[in-house]
């Protein structure tokens, strides 16, 4: 990566979270610090406390605020209580301002975080830069469906900002659409790739899917073409927590079904490494980190069309692109690539083959071309 050299800024990632939660929105984040921080730039992470504060977040010095991020809601006691937290929130964002003097705000997964470094850009004036990572079409909890505050605020951040991004033309469009976003540049996702990769989770060959056990992931929707198929032949690893764990414990009674849980990043890429293939089942996915994942460890890849992944991967080439709210469809696509040797090679080479186009030094520079 190229050194910043004179062009060095103080930059400010603010996301809606962050370590010690595991997602794809805080790998990007802590990667992006990381890559920024070694071509010079002094960062720092801004994150919505929640209570969680891991003694040392980042092994090279890269400093961490969780800070407070109260809203006011209706209810009068919301109100009160607000009333309370509200001044004191803002107090420890107008210092954490005071005491790093960022010259960019970089807003990642706009919450409440993003009100706050709304309100810092128009109290000091600082540039406000704005990252969506599909927030607004893949939410479990439809924050955005219940917040006026919220809908009004992404509204105005979008049009008070220098650069908007976010990983695909997909999230893009809804922005114009509904927030109405007027421009905006795509800068995709990254992967690392020197992870060292940890023992698979089962000796054996199996079927994987992995990340949060949330609806918009589309796992019981997985479950159910899983059970469609004839004879797979081979157990289903479904990796991570989540709200929907015990549901779709549930739901894989009497199926091969495995769950072992949360995977740390060298785990990701040991289950990737032994998977017979991988599937991203999702309902709405603004790109898909798991896709690149798969891509690095040389596994074949079963893709969602329902988000960004048409727009860098081609159906049949590097992926079977499949919509997996037609469970005939994704049933069909899982019982190919398991049942076809040279589908399998041929899809994991071309994926393979493109990965290297997908680095994090790469997002960081984009990200640094594009900053005020």
């Amino acid at each position: 990566m190229a050194t910043a050299a004179d062009g060095a800024r103080r930059i400010a990632l603010i996301t809606s979270s962050f370590a010690p939660h595991i997602g794809g929105v805080e790998e990007h984040v802590a990667q992006v610090a990381r890559r920024l921080a070694a071509r010079g730039d002094t960062v720092e992470v801004w994150t919505v406390d929640r209570g969680e504060r891991p003694e040392h977040p980042f092994d090279d010095g890269i400093a961490v605020r969780y800070l407070p991020t109260p809203l006011p809601a209706r209810k009068a006691l919301n109100l009160a209580r607000f009333a309370v937290q509200g001044p004191a929130a803002w107090r420890s964002w107008r210092r954490a301002h005071r005491d790093f003097r960022p010259e960019v705000l970089h807003v990642h997964c706009f919450g409440p975080n993003g009100l706050y470094a709304l309100r810092l850009h128009r109290r000091f004036g600082t540039p406000l830069v704005v990252t969506s990572h599909g927030e607004t079409l893949g939410d479990d909890t439809s924050i955005f469906a219940r917040s006026a505050l919220l809908r009004h605020g992404l509204r105005d951040a979008l049009a008070a900002a220098s650069v908007v991004t976010a990983p695909s033309e997909y999230v893009l469009t809804d922005l114009r659409d509904v927030y109405g976003l007027q421009a905006g540049v795509v800068v995709p996702n990254g992967v690392d790739p020197d992870v060292v990769a940890a023992a698979p989770p089962l000796a054996t060959p199996y079927l994987l899917a992995y990340g949060r056990l949330g609806r918009m992931k589309g796992f019981d929707l997985l479950l159910e073409a899983f059970a469609k198929v004839g004879d797979a032949g081979i157990p289903l690893v479904i990796g991570g927590d989540g709200p929907e764990r015990e549901a779709l414990i549930e739901q894989a009674r009497g199926l091969h079904v495995r769950f072992p849980g949360r995977f740390s990043a060298e785990q990701v890429a040991g289950a990737v490494a032994g998977a017979t293939a991988v599937v991203v089942p999702s309902r709405s996915e603004a790109f898909g980190i798991v896709a690149l994942e798969a891509w690095r460890g040389g596994a074949p890849l079963v893709m969602t069309t329902r988000g960004g992944a048409a727009e860098f991967m081609t159906d049949e080439v590097d992926a079977l692109l499949v919509d997996p709210e037609d469970q005939d469809a994704l049933a069909a696509a899982l019982e190919r690539v398991l049942g076809d040797a040279a589908l399998r090679t041929r899809l994991a080479g071309a994926g393979r083959a493109r990965v290297a186009e997908f680095s994090w030094a790469t997002v960081a520079e984009r990200y640094a071309e594009l900053y005020p």
